[in-house]
């Protein structure tokens, strides 16, 4: 079955978010602004969909209301037993407190670049509003290629890296599956193409996930990309997220996002590999 984009929403307003005194003032706006994200709908079918997309998503969503992502039915997760210490070893650890969640990525020596927690990441629409916001984050091979899909990226985002890994949430409305979705879709709409280029998207339904102390649902995107004005830009990527809901309500979500059918692609067996670090934080 096939989904369509129907609405977007603005993200609950959450704790400012920073960049790192590198960055230029008009970065900074766009990183303390609020998130807005574009919502998926349609039916829940595990083979997924096109993402066909609207017009005038940009406009649409400076006019959007403020909720988040939520979901009553499901538990929160038990800490973490693993504390702050990497998983595998010889790997590096990002911890974004205030979406409470830890996980590792390898070492610098294979490439992988870990940002300071409260560095934003974040993809803007026309109007120059974040349309998506991450931080807790982690890029590989950044640097790698001139081009992007969507130019349009503040912070650390849309560098040439293949793949992006990173923190999101702090909402209640909605499912804890269905933020699953959303965040998938979301980012692998905006990371590869956005409202100027819209990707082709298929997101799979939501599925339980109990690991290391979360229990909460994962999600998976599968993007085509239709504007590749060089080699550079993959023809095509993958999008991962875990959602987990807390005591007191909230949703939040770790994503991966990856390019695929480029020189040196995380493979499905590395992007799994990470995966199996996420964790939450303790407390």
């Amino acid at each position: 079955m096939s989904w369509h984009q129907n609405s977007l929403h603005t993200l609950q307003r959450r704790q400012p978010l920073t960049v790192s005194s590198r960055r230029s003032k008009k970065t900074l706006i766009v990183a303390v602004g609020i998130g807005l994200t574009l919502v998926l709908s349609g039916c829940n079918d595990d083979k997924g969909g096109t993402e066909d997309g609207t017009k005038d998503e940009g406009a649409r969503a400076t006019q959007s209301k403020a909720p988040s992502s939520g979901s009553p039915e499901s538990s929160s997760a038990p800490a973490s037993p693993a504390g702050d210490k990497s998983l595998v070893a010889g790997w590096q650890t990002q911890t974004r407190k205030e979406h409470h969640f830890r996980y590792d990525v390898p070492a610098e020596a294979e490439q992988w670049k870990v940002f300071k927690p409260d560095i934003s990441l974040s993809y803007i629409d026309a109007n120059g509003k974040p349309i998506v916001v991450m931080n807790g984050a982690a890029n590989y091979r950044q640097g790698g290629c001139a081009s992007s899909p969507n130019p349009k990226a503040f912070g650390e985002a849309g560098k040439g890296q293949l793949a992006t890994v990173g923190t999101t949430g702090g909402g209640t409305d909605g499912t804890l599956q269905e933020n699953a979705r959303n965040w998938a879709g979301n980012w692998g709409f905006a990371a590869y193409g956005g409202a100027d280029h819209k990707p082709k998207i298929r997101v799979g339904q939501a599925k339980p996930w109990k690991r290391n102390g979360i229990a909460g649902y994962t999600a998976t995107a599968k993007v085509t990309v239709t504007n590749r004005p060089s080699d550079c830009v993959p023809p095509t990527a993958v999008v991962h997220s875990i959602a987990q809901k807390l005591p007191d309500g909230t949703m939040h979500g770790w994503v991966i996002y990856a390019d695929q059918g480029v020189p040196h692609a995380l493979t499905s067996a590395e992007i799994e590999k990470i995966m199996n670090t996420v964790r939450p934080t303790d407390g």
